[in-house]
């Protein structure tokens, strides 16, 4: 249908799992998409996969977000999707009580500075024609408490409670540039390997992170990318300041199990 033909998209931590999966579903739907990543190579991998622009973005440093601004000053959808867990490297301890200042600070860097650099360039960036979306990549950890991970729980509340502040904030301003949250829950990305392992103990590990959900499931990067589509389109043109939850049904309530049914 080409939903986004003649807009152009920048997509941060595009290089891999779901920010991958929303440069191609964009590509897809006609836009003109801006792959970036701290990692160059990955960028350019997916950019040339796609017929994209490659750009190394770290989205924690305030000079990449200015040298972005410099090439692309104006631009109609931005997707702040780049994030880590703290856990990417090695497994260490991330709960509140043993967490380092410096990984709790590594952490928010990534995800909520750049975020609010993100949303600060893409203001900028779209005021001039006055409509535009930003589609910040909260979680399922930034709407409940997640002991062993504190440092991305609290970076990812407050990208939902940041979100609506821009909202409300560019509504107040006259313009319409919505900013929306998405919130996944378990979505099988690289992100998971280190939490996963190998061998033959990932098949239990995969089986017990997604035994309170619902759906049974972990979900993909192509669902997320799908709400992030409406989210981007202009059918999606009365929402903003809102919030998805893509879980498997994760906080609906009280975990369930499928029925057994006998053979009549």
């Amino acid at each position: 249908m080409h939903r986004l033909k003649n807009k152009r998209c920048v997509i941060t931590g595009a290089g891999r799992g779901i920010g991958a999966a929303i440069a191609r579903t964009f590509a897809d739907e006609g836009a003109e998409v801006i792959v970036t990543d701290r990692l160059l190579k990955r960028a350019q991998n997916i950019a040339a996969e796609i017929g994209g622009i490659a750009l190394e973005l770290d989205v924690s440093q305030e000079a990449h977000w200015q040298q972005l601004a410099s090439l692309y000053p104006h631009i109609d959808v931005l997707v702040n999707n780049a994030g880590i867990t703290g856990f990417d490297d090695n497994l260490v301890a991330h709960d509140p009580e043993h967490a380092t200042l410096e990984n709790w600070r590594a952490v928010h860097a990534i995800n909520l500075d750049g975020t609010f650099l993100g949303c600060r360039y893409a203001i900028q960036a779209m005021r001039k024609k006055g409509n535009g979306s930003i589609i910040n990549i909260s979680s399922r950890s930034g709407l409940v408490g997640i002991p062993a991970a504190a440092a991305y729980a609290s970076s990812k509340a407050a990208i939902r409670n940041h979100t609506k502040t821009v909202a409300l904030y560019c509504a107040q301003e006259g313009l319409n540039i919505r900013c929306n949250s998405v919130h996944p829950g378990a979505i099988l990305t690289p992100m998971w390997d280190p939490m996963l392992g190998e061998g033959p103990e990932r098949d239990k590990r995969l089986k017990a992170f997604v035994a309170d959900t619902p759906l049974q499931r972990f979900g993909t990067p192509d669902e997320v990318a799908a709400v992030c589509l409406l989210l981007a389109c202009d059918e999606a043109s009365y929402m903003t300041g809102s919030e998805i939850n893509i879980d498997g049904g994760l906080l609906a309530g009280s975990a369930v199990s499928p029925q057994q049914t006998e053979n009549p």
